[in-house]
């Protein structure tokens, strides 16, 4: 059944009467439907045998990713910002441990599956590779040969569970496989602080993942491997930033690896010698930056990590997430922030209190939509931003406004290669339309999905649990007007 649906009389798209029905509907939906579908655009966990399901509804096309149009990468800082950013992400880890010296690998490096491997995983590997030489100039090889290695292992998703709990995948130095790690484990070889230079890295991913998830973690741990072993909350424009929005190397990345391996720099330097160096190499590497010395350092309080941290985590109660996130905000209102970190600190309180409180999660979302449009480099993070809001106006019997939200978030999400929150945005799309009665638009919308559903989530099985929660929301939204 199609019903007609009418556009209140706010003029912004995110926000519904305040008094209305569906708010008092979708406070009644409690800590199901509304948090499960409005959880973001992560790929669900895939079953082990996910694969084998059959959909009845759904007849996707094999796991490839749609070509990305062609969007101008966000500008470069200028390298007095950029100087900082290359120092605080080569000189500590992410414990904020500091690092003695600079290490990477001296000469090329050959980056290769070991053991048994998805298909995608060369497909991806090979595209990365090429994207690091021609980008970043590094010397990289998909093949075995050189005396530096970088070995990329699957390994089962229960067998990484029960040594590494909570991490999607990681990287370990010094080190050739899975055997080789855990025997090391705990000896201080795999201890970046210890290393003088690196020879030996091993990326560990678990398996059964999706091809997107597969993607995602060689372009982080790889990229790691090679260069900077820091994230960063405040850098709006990199896979280095435990947000997790970028998935994919991006032009901030490129140029910082290519800084990396300068021949001004070499393994064993203090951070007082590579800072002597940076504005002659970031010169060359980003000419547009001017010569300019780093800016002194802009660290995080480890009191807001924490708070994200618990906000984000599976550890803690609702009610101390809730209150984490809170936490987070005031923090970095207190510190009067801008950045990423206070972007960040909303998107993860809008999360969090949707279920319980709509009203501040809506207040929560715009605010970081906000931080995110202002800021270059953030328009992934808009994206995610803008198919939150979506989803909430599907609920809330707003189909036109979530068209309108889809409209703005899609171009961004497909120029950030991310395929579940484009698979996610189409099924907003399809079922917006179908409330609005409109077959033909509905059906183009769920084509546009199959592009991207199964390289995002993995499974026909994982695209119908999906497309099921979306749908529970249009009708929601149909019972609430």
């Amino acid at each position: 059944m199609c019903l007609s649906q009418s556009r209140p009389e706010a003029t912004d798209p995110t926000v519904a009467t305040p008094a209305s029905p569906a708010r008092r509907y979708l406070h009644a939906l409690g800590a199901g439907l509304v948090a499960l579908a409005l959880a973001g655009c992560l790929p669900a966990p895939p079953q082990a045998d996910a694969s084998r399901a059959a959909s009845s509804t759904l007849a996707l096309p094999p796991a490839t990713l749609a070509p990305s149009p062609h969007i101008s990468p966000a500008a470069l800082p200028d390298n007095g910002r950029l100087g900082r950013d290359f120092l605080e992400l080569s000189f500590y880890l992410e414990t904020g441990r500091p690092l003695a010296q600079f290490t990477r690998f001296e000469g090329p490096v050959s980056i290769a599956l070991a053991g048994p491997a998805p298909p995608v995983a060369r497909r991806e590997l090979d595209r990365l590779v090429a994207r690091l030489r021609e980008e970043a100039g590094l010397p990289v090889s998909a093949r075995p040969g050189a005396a530096n290695t970088i070995t990329v292992q699957f390994v089962p998703k229960a067998v990484m569970r029960r040594s590494v709990p909570n991490v999607a995948c990681f990287v370990v130095p010094d080190t050739r496989d899975w055997v080789d790690y855990k025997s090391a484990r705990g000896t201080g070889r795999t201890d970046w602080s210890r290393l003088t230079q690196r020879r030996h890295a091993t990326v560990f991913i678990p398996d059964p993942a999706t091809p997107q998830e597969i993607r995602d973690c060689l372009h982080e741990e790889i990229s790691q491997a090679l260069g900077p072993v820091n994230d960063l909350y405040r850098l709006p424009d990199t896979v280095w930033n435990d947000d997790n929005f970028h998935t994919v190397l991006t032009r901030f990345d490129m140029t910082i690896l290519r800084a990396y391996y300068d021949p001004a720099l070499r393994s064993g330097m203090s951070r007082e010698e590579v800072a002597a160096r940076l504005p002659e190499i970031l010169a060359r590497v980003n000419p547009g930056g001017g010569l300019r010395a780093p800016l002194p350092e802009d660290p995080t309080p480890q009191a807001y990590v924490r708070a994200i941290t618990t906000a984000l985590g599976s550890g803690a109660s609702d009610a101390r997430r809730r209150a984490a996130a809170r936490t987070a905000t005031e923090i970095a209102t207190r510190w009067g922030w801008t950045d990423s970190r206070a972007g960040f600190a909303w998107f993860a309180l809008g999360r969090l209190v949707m279920k319980t409180d709509p009203d501040a999660a809506i207040a929560a979302y715009r605010n970081a939509g906000a931080i995110y449009r202002a800021l270059p480099g953030a328009a992934i993070q808009s994206a995610h931003i803008d198919m939150q809001l979506a989803a909430f106006a599907l609920g809330t019997g707003r189909p036109r406004d979530a068209i309108e939200l889809v409209n703005r978030a899609l171009v961004l999400a497909q120029a950030g290669e991310n395929a579940s929150l484009m698979a996610t945005l189409y099924m907003i799309r399809a079922e917006a339309y179908g409330r609005l009665g409109d077959p033909d638009q509905a059906q183009r919308a769920r084509l546009d999905m199959q592009q991207w559903a199964r390289y995002g989530f993995g499974s026909d099985a994982a695209v119908k649990r999906r497309t099921s929660e979306v749908a529970a929301l249009a009708v929601a939204g149909a019972r609430a007007n």
